[in-house]
């Protein structure tokens, strides 16, 4: 019980605490408390954000959130958590797939304003418009003239967004090229996350170089007064999640003192 406080005590002698401790086969005390503050933080920020949530349906505001990062970062679960307490009514989870033929004949942003929120909604983007900034170019997925296009007209579209009265924020989830490897390894092991795997992500460790280029390049264009990113060291998912919910409750105003 070294280095333990009588508050951590009480935590490991309460129902959550010892399913903490018998969750690994050997028994990690300290691994056990920082589980349990992990789901008091997270309970105590999901009440935040439904506070949060509450007030943009109440006033018809409009919001996108949008998540970006390297396969693997994490962005799917930090959504999750965001989402798991909110009303489900008033938000939607927006990962598109590659798009139709008829589609890439359409101005590149207008599968995405499709999806845009309607008055008293949030919209989560598990990859947005930014796929033709890092993942396209590396992959080969666009010429070399949309690409540029693109990072030509982006801003003035987020420019167009803001000004027109809809809350944007932009989340990159960062890992290192090793944990990566880890999360990959994990995923091909595991029966239930296999579907995970894409061919896209089967290149992502080879590609590295390519991707922090091309994602270096997205920032120093993109990075923005009215529309800034916000890195989240995500190596630590616990960590990662907590600092994104943290960063939404900044980016939207709203009473704390009310009562749900």
């Amino acid at each position: 019980m070294e280095n333990l406080t009588s508050k951590d005590i009480k935590y490991l002698n309460s129902k959550k605490g010892i399913q903490a401790l018998l969750r690994d086969k050997e028994l990690n005390i300290q691994r056990a408390v920082r589980n349990i503050n992990y789901i008091k933080t997270l309970k105590r920020l999901q009440k935040e954000l439904i506070k949060m949530h509450e007030e943009v349906i109440e006033k018809n505001q409009r919001v996108i959130v949008v998540f970006e990062g390297r396969d693997a970062a994490g962005k799917g679960g930090a959504i999750r958590r965001i989402t798991e307490r909110i009303n489900p009514r008033h938000f939607r989870i927006v990962a598109l797939p590659k798009p139709t033929e008829e589609e890439k004949t359409q101005w590149y942003f207008q599968r995405y304003i499709n999806k845009f929120p309607k008055a008293g909604e949030i919209v989560f983007f598990d990859r947005s418009w930014y796929n033709r900034a890092v993942v396209e170019p590396v992959n080969g997925f666009c010429t070399p003239e949309e690409y540029d296009r693109f990072m030509n007209n982006v801003n003035d579209f987020e420019r167009m967004i803001t000004s027109s009265g809809i809350v944007l924020v932009k989340i990159y989830m960062s890992i290192t090229k090793e944990e990566q490897a880890k999360r990959f390894d994990d995923i091909k092991s595991n029966p239930l996350k296999q579907w995970k795997i894409t061919p896209v992500d089967e290149k992502a460790q080879e590609l590295w170089h390519e991707y922090t280029k091309y994602k270096s390049l997205m920032f120093d264009k993109t990075n923005n007064d009215y529309a800034p990113w916000k890195i989240i060291k995500a190596n630590k998912k616990t960590f990662a999640r907590v600092n994104a919910m943290k960063y939404l409750l900044s980016k939207i105003p709203y009473d704390k003192n009310r009562e749900i």
